[in-house]
């Protein structure tokens, strides 16, 4: 049974950072491309960041480019998001997401909230 497990969020003020992780399981995660995606209040749920199985970032979102970082640690099944000099704007569930495309997937995390707000 595949499993995304979100954790890290919570409430920041702006300027401050989060580290958000995924654990994954139920599948081979060092084959998968692996997503971060977010919902703000009121809004579309948008791709974040996503990264291959060789760790390497494909996509960044251009308004966290600078501050977001994606990793992933093959050993671990888990992915990350670093989140650097918050702002208010970054408020949303993020959600983690696991796709090998054409082959399988999309599987989804719960996701977890993220505020900032002073």
């Amino acid at each position: 049974q595949v499993q995304l497990v979100e954790s890290g969020g919570g409430s920041v003020h702006p300027g401050g950072y989060l580290r958000l992780s995924c654990a994954a399981s139920g599948f081979p995660f060092s084959r998968y491309v692996m997503s971060w995606f977010r919902r703000a209040p009121g809004r579309e749920r948008v791709l974040v960041a996503n990264v291959i199985p060789s760790n390497t970032t494909t996509y960044l979102l251009d308004s966290v480019k600078g501050r977001f970082t994606i990793s992933r640690d093959n050993a671990k099944n888990t992915v990350y998001l670093q989140m650097n000099s918050l702002k208010p704007e970054d408020t949303a569930v993020y959600y983690c997401q696991a796709t090998q495309y054409y082959i399988d997937g999309p599987y989804w995390g719960k996701g977890t909230l993220v505020t900032v707000s002073s």
